[in-house]
C-alpha cells in the first residue's frame, strides 16, 4: 500500500522542506502539503509573503548561532543557483551594506564575525573613511534579495509539477494530520509556531512597501540601538522599508507614527534615486507575525506511536528565508536517518 507523507505549513520553511523531501521519496511514497494559508492568501499570521527577505548575517558563537550560520550558508549557495537558473523565482543577488553606530559586542568579536561573514562574495570591512558619519562598524558583501510572494508561489508551483498534492485545511492538533488521508506514517511539522509549544512566541514586525527603487540592500543601526533597512524586491516588486521587532506584541494595526519614523530614517540613510526628492510613494503598510521560538528552531524527530513519527521544523523567527534551504536539508537528513525516506532521489 502506498504511503503518504504529510507536510504541515506552506510558509518558506514548509515549502522548502516539501521540495527537498520530494527528492528522496520512495516509489511507494507520495507527499501532501496541508496548510491554513497558501501563497495566494494574505493573513497577518502567514508571515512569509510579507517578508522583506534579504540575507544579512547574524554574528555569534553560541550553538544556535553556529547552527543557523551553517544553514544560512547552504541557503546562500542554493539561492545563488536558483537566481542563475530560474529568473522567475524572484531572487536577485546585489550589494549588501551594513552601517552600525553602536555595534553590539558580537560584532566586535573577530571569531563571531568570522563564523558568519567570510563565505559571502566580495565580503570586506569598510575603512573608517568609507563609512558615513557616526558609523563605528561597517561591511559590504554580495547578498540576495527576494520577492517573497513570488518565491513562495514559485516553490508551490514547482512542488505541484513534481507530483505533490495540496489541501487547504486548519489543523487543531498535529496528530490530526495522520487522519487526513490513508496510510500516513510521517508528519512533518513546519507550522511556524508548532502546536501549543510553550517555547514558541510571535515577533510583531511592521514595514512599509514603497514604489521608490533602491540599488542595494542596506541595514543601518542608530546610536539608540534601533534598526532600519531597505530591501529592493526583484521583478518590480517595490522596496521594503523596515522595520520593527516586537516580541509578544499582538497588535494587528499598523502604526502611522512607526511608518513616519521608518520613512524619515530611510530618507536620511538610503540611496534612493534623485527623482524621489526625499518623498516616498507608499503602496502599503505591512504588519506580520514572525513565528519564533526560545532557543531557536525545533528540528527533531518524535516517535508518537509504533511506525509513526512527527518530524518538527518550526520556529525560525525572522530568519525563515535566510535559513530555509539549510533547514529543509536538515529535516530530510533526519528523516533519512530514521529510515523514513530513501537515500537517493530518482527524479
Amino acid at each position: 500500500m502506498s504511503e503518504t507523507i504529510v507536510v504541515i505549513g506552506a510558509g518558506v520553511i514548509g515549502l522548502s522542506t516539501a521540495l527537498d523531501i520530494q527528492q528522496h521519496l520512495r516509489r511507494s511514497q507520495s507527499i501532501l502539503l496541508v496548510a491554513r494559508e497558501f501563497p495566494s492568501d494574505t493573513s497577518i499570521n502567514y508571515a512569509s509573503p510579507w517578508a522583506g527577505a534579504h540575507y544579512r548575517p547574524v554574528p555569534g558563537s553560541s550553538p544556535q548561532a553556529l547552527r543557523e550560520a551553517n544553514q544560512a550558508q547552504r541557503t546562500y549557495e542554493f539561492l545563488k543557483r536558483v537566481a542563475a537558473d530560474e529568473p522567475a523565482a524572484g531572487i536577485r543577488f546585489i550589494q549588501g551594506v551594513e552601517h552600525l553606530e553602536a555595534p553590539p559586542p558580537e560584532y566586535l568579536d573577530r571569531e563571531s564575525v568570522r563564523n558568519v561573514y567570510p563565505h559571502l562574495d566580495g565580503f570586506r570591512a569598510l575603512a573608517p573613511h568609507e563609512a558615513p558619519a557616526g558609523v563605528k562598524w561597517g561591511v559590504q558583501y554580495g547578498t540576495y534579495v527576494v520577492n517573497s510572494p513570488v518565491y513562495c508561489a514559485y516553490m508551490l508551483r514547482k512542488f505541484i509539477l513534481n507530483g505533490g498534492s495540496t489541501r487547504q485545511y486548519t489543523l487543531a492538533h498535529v496528530n490530526e494530520a495522520f487522519s487526513l488521508t490513508a496510510n500516513v506514517k510521517t508528519v512533518v511539522n513546519c507550522s511556524g509556531t508548532g502546536f501549543d509549544d510553550p517555547q514558541s512566541f510571535i515577533i510583531r514586525g511592521q514595514t512599509c512597501l514603497i514604489r521608490n527603487p533602491c540599488s542595494a540592500t542596506i541595514t543601518r543601526q542608530n546610536s539608540d540601538g534601533s534598526w532600519s533597512f531597505c530591501i529592493p524586491r526583484p521583478l518590480d516588486g517595490g522596496t521594503i522599508i523596515g522595520g520593527t521587532k516586537q516580541p509578544h506584541d499582538w497588535d494587528p494595526n499598523p502604526s502611522l507614527e512607526t511608518r513616519s519614523r521608518l520613512l524619515a530614517n530611510a530618507a536620511k540613510w538610503f540611496p534612493f534615486t534623485p527623482e524621489s526628492g526625499g518623498k516616498f510613494d507608499v503602496i502599503r503598510d505591512i504588519v506580520g507575525r514572525r513565528p519564533a521560538r526560545e532557543g531557536g528552531m525545533r528540528i527533531e524527530a518524535e516517535k508518537v506511536a509504533e511506525n509513526r513519527y512527527v518530524v518538527h521544523g518550526y520556529g525560525a523567527g525572522g530568519r525563515g528565508f535566510e535559513i530555509s534551504r539549510g533547514v529543509a536539508e536538515d529535516i530530510s537528513a533526519l528523516m533519512l536517518e530514521k529510515g523514513l525516506l530513501q537515500a537517493k532521489a530518482s527524479l
